[in-house]
Parts: structure tokens; C-alpha cells; sequence
């Protein structure tokens, strides 16, 4: 019985080292996969933010444009049939806004899965340590 009880403090003090191990190796991947969701997060912001500021300024030139178009055609037709050239106008504006309309949605509907890398990087540690187990 002295034998099993002095044999006891070595296994149980390399299964804490083990336990240890374990747990630093655990949470070292925890950390690296936050720190990759992190910059994920910080990518996709500085794109939202920088396509947010070049449609706008796209959008305020565009406008100006239509604007001054429009205005130089109606002008252009002011003797003969402005009222014509005018709904003609407001037509091709609105089919323009639904095209761009339809446009973007499907952009949106056909971008990719937020945090891909961080759920790839996920999965690939479950099947590792699922291999690791049998």
C-alpha cells in the first residue's frame, strides 16, 4: 500500500501537469482565434466605412449631374414639348433607381459568410482534436 501512495503524488502531479498543458494549449488557441475574429471585425469596418464615404461622394456628383442634364434638356425642348421631355426624364430615372435597386440587393444577397476564416479556422481545431481523441 506504501507503493500505491507514493506512486499516487507522481501520476497525480504529471495528470495536473497534463491538465496544464492542456489548458494553456486551449486557451492559446482561444486567444489566437479572437485575435483573427477581431481583425475580421476591424477589415470589414474599415470597408463598410470606405464604401459607405465613396457612394456618397459618387452619389453627389451623380445627382449634380442628373440635375444639370435634366435642366439643359428641358431647356433644350422648352419651345416644343418640355412637358414630354420632362415625364420622358422623371421615366428613365425611376427605371435607372429600380435597376440599381435590384443591383445592390443582390450584392448583398451574394456576399459571403461573416467571420468565414474564423468559422474555417473553428472547424479545422474541432476535427484536429477529434482525430487527437481516437
Amino acid at each position: 500500500m506504501d507503493e500505491d501512495s507514493r506512486s499516487d503524488p507522481a501520476q497525480s502531479g504529471g495528470l495536473i501537469q497534463s491538465v496544464r498543458r492542456l489548458a494553456a494549449t486551449l486557451v492559446a488557441a482561444i486567444q489566437t482565434r479572437l485575435e483573427l475574429l477581431a481583425t475580421e471585425i476591424e477589415e470589414e469596418r474599415a470597408c463598410i466605412l470606405q464604401l459607405l464615404l465613396w457612394g456618397c461622394v459618387a452619389l453627389f456628383f451623380l445627382g449634380l449631374g442628373v440635375v444639370m442634364l435634366t435642366f439643359f434638356v428641358v431647356l433644350l425642348f422648352w419651345g416644343t414639348d418640355r412637358l414630354l421631355v420632362t415625364f420622358l426624364l422623371a421615366a428613365a430615372y425611376l427605371a435607372a433607381g429600380v435597376a440599381v435597386a435590384v443591383l445592390v440587393r443582390n450584392k448583398v444577397r451574394s456576399r459571403g459568410k461573416l467571420f468565414s476564416a474564423s468559422l474555417a479556422e473553428l472547424s479545422k481545431d474541432r476535427e484536429q482534436l477529434t482525430s487527437n481523441e481516437k
